[in-house]
């Protein structure tokens, strides 16, 4: 039953609205500005860049809380893939998952909502260091593509790619083996669902594909 709390507690904690809420403290509908998404990117655009700095270390935080909270109750913080039951694994996983659907799909926002960026981040890095090493990385190659390109769509794609990339190298050659009959079920939890969210955050970014590809997306600094 409390893996049932966490992840209804997730997504309610994911749900909220934080870019909205900092643009309505300025009386402003984020929704109807700059590319009207309510995430950290286009608050920054529309409100300057410490707004947009605010939002994104809430959306962090909402993604991050809830997996730190189950992973301390479970006493898996810390822990390897490899020594983490599969069924466990599942279940710590759909924690943060919940918390991004909750961004994505927000309940007060009519089941629409961001593009889960900034929570994806938080809720991986909280699942240190299976996880959270690869979101590190992923991270490094964001700033990395956006100091070359100013395309933030451009370094979350590039960044999304890199997660179950990396994710597969730590997990194959640096994380400790142990001898378990179960260890490649194991291992697939973080995989695939490392897999599913640079599934998703690709998706969610697939208008500005389009306009990569036609060469119209914006630039930081551009308007």
């Amino acid at each position: 039953m409390s893996w049932v709390l966490f992840i209804v507690g997730a997504y309610v904690l994911g749900s909220i609205p934080f870019g909205v809420i900092i643009a309505k403290t300025r009386h402003v509908d984020i929704t109807a500005y700059g590319s009207g998404n309510i995430g950290a990117t286009n608050v920054g655009r529309v409100l300057g860049k410490r707004l947009g700095l605010t939002c994104f270390v809430l959306d962090v935080t909402k993604g991050a809380v809830p997996v730190l909270i189950a992973g301390s109750s479970h006493d898996l913080l810390g822990r390897w893939a490899s020594e983490i039951p599969a069924d466990t694994g599942w279940l710590w996983l759909a924690v943060a998952v919940a918390a991004l659907a909750g961004h994505m799909a927000s309940i007060f926002l009519g089941f629409r909502g961001g593009k889960g960026v900034a929570t994806a981040f938080g809720g991986l890095v909280a699942m240190w260091p299976t996880l959270g090493i690869p979101a590190v990385i992923a991270l490094s190659c964001w700033i990395l593509v956006v100091a070359s390109t100013r395309i933030v769509s451009a370094a979350s794609m590039a960044a999304a790619i890199s997660l179950p990339v990396t994710t597969i190298v730590l997990l194959l050659t640096i994380a400790p083996s142990v001898d378990v009959p179960d260890l490649s079920q194991r291992l697939a939890p973080p995989i695939i669902v490392s897999a599913g969210i640079a599934g998703l955050v690709l998706w969610r970014h697939r208008a500005n594909l389009g306009r990569l590809l036609k060469g119209t997306e914006p630039r930081i600094g551009r308007s």
